[in-house]
């Protein structure tokens, strides 16, 4: 029963192999599916290429879908899945300060180094940005981190603070993925498509 690593099953350096197999997998993915391509990806926030939204949607109703089926089915406890724990405000601002990265550059972290991979300089300077920021952020954490540690709420879950089961909370999810890949499709009919 998985997780695999968690209930030695396999070892934490297996475990660190199948995770650098299954980025590499990612890594492929994510240039196949043009994700290297900083104007596709600032498209979303345009409105005139909603791939990115597509795609990254369908794996998260992927993933919570297997994780349930493997659940139902004994294959994993995800009483030992690990969640993030929530610290509401710094969220918020780190949401704020990536989103606002991502519109002006074009890039997430993980499709910088998509970008990066194939040659793209946009993307390597976005690299250099991210670390430049990490560092600062790692030097001066004594002063952040108040607001870093701010509004801690544990490690919930969604379907937990709304009060419903795993399941009916995935059915809402998917069906608000429908309604969205649907608005999505709408988007794009009313902003032209720009050639990349």
């Amino acid at each position: 029963m998985g997780p695999l690593a968690v209930n030695e099953i396999i070892s934490e350096n297996t475990n660190l192999f199948f995770a650098f197999l299954i980025g590499i997998g990612f890594g492929y993915v994510l240039e196949a599916s043009g994700f290297s391509s900083s104007r596709k990806l600032a498209g979303v926030f345009y409105g005139y290429d909603m791939v990115v939204l597509k795609v990254f949607f369908t794996a998260a109703i992927t993933a919570m879908t297997g994780l349930l089926l493997f659940s139902l089915f004994g294959w994993i406890d995800l009483s030992l899945v690990y969640i993030n724990p929530l610290y509401v405000t710094s969220a918020i601002v780190g949401g704020i300060i990536m989103g606002g990265g991502f519109i002006l550059g074009g890039y997430c972290p993980g499709t910088s180094f998509c970008g990066a991979s194939i040659g793209k300089i946009d993307a390597m300077v976005f690299i250099a940005g991210l670390f430049i920021g990490v560092a600062l952020f790692a030097a001066g954490f004594n002063w952040f981190e108040g607001l870093y540690m701010a509004a801690f709420r544990g490690d919930p879950k969604i379907s937990t603070a709304l009060k419903m089961s795993d399941g009916f909370f995935a059915l809402l999810l998917i069906l608000a993925a429908l309604a969205m890949f649907w608005v999505a499709e709408i988007v794009e009919k009313k902003f032209p498509r720009e050639e990349y």
